[in-house]
């Protein structure tokens, strides 16, 4: 009897110390949300974007993706950020969707212009100024399939060879 005692108030401490690592790694992390203002951007396609994907600039965490929806008027998405503060963005503001590595996650690039006036929160990124997420399996195929090579460019040509 005295033996079971002492197991389970050994499982109480395991637990109690496996919950304050948790909450101890949660709050070290940049997995939460950035507080700030909400902006919005319009992609052809978001493949690979989450609520939660890391916003950046300049390879730096400035925000984070709050939502992603279709918008049924035109079928694109609308991606809904949250945007530091700290960080005032030009109206002229492009946004990209990269990939972190070749087998890691997406996140969204912005890379700031030069204008004057800045996007108001609540503003939207205007649909000319995003680049939508590339799909390198399509573009392995593409290359695969023989659609990647200019048949007219360096690689189709070989050099002349004289005859005797």
């Amino acid at each position: 009897m005295h033996r079971n005692v002492i197991e389970t108030i050994m499982g109480g401490v395991v637990l109690i110390v496996a919950i304050v690592f948790l909450v101890f790694a949660y709050t070290s992390s940049s997995t939460g949300t950035v507080g700030g203002y909400v902006v919005t951007a319009k992609f052809g396609d978001v493949s690979g974007i989450n609520p939660g994907s890391d916003v950046r600039v300049s390879g730096i965490k400035v925000g984070s993706v709050v939502d992603a929806e279709l918008d049924p008027s035109d079928y694109t998405a609308l991606v809904t950020i949250s945007l530091s503060d700290a960080v005032k963005l030009p109206t002229d503001t492009s946004a990209l969707i990269l990939a972190d590595g070749l087998l890691g996650g997406s996140y969204l690039e912005l890379q700031p212009g030069a204008d004057e006036a800045m996007i108001e929160p609540g503003g939207e990124i205007p649909q000319s100024n995003t680049q939508d997420a590339i799909n390198i399996i399509k573009l392995v195929m593409k290359f695969v399939m023989g659609g990647g090579l200019d048949t007219e460019g360096s690689a189709g040509k070989s050099s002349p060879q004289t005859q005797p």
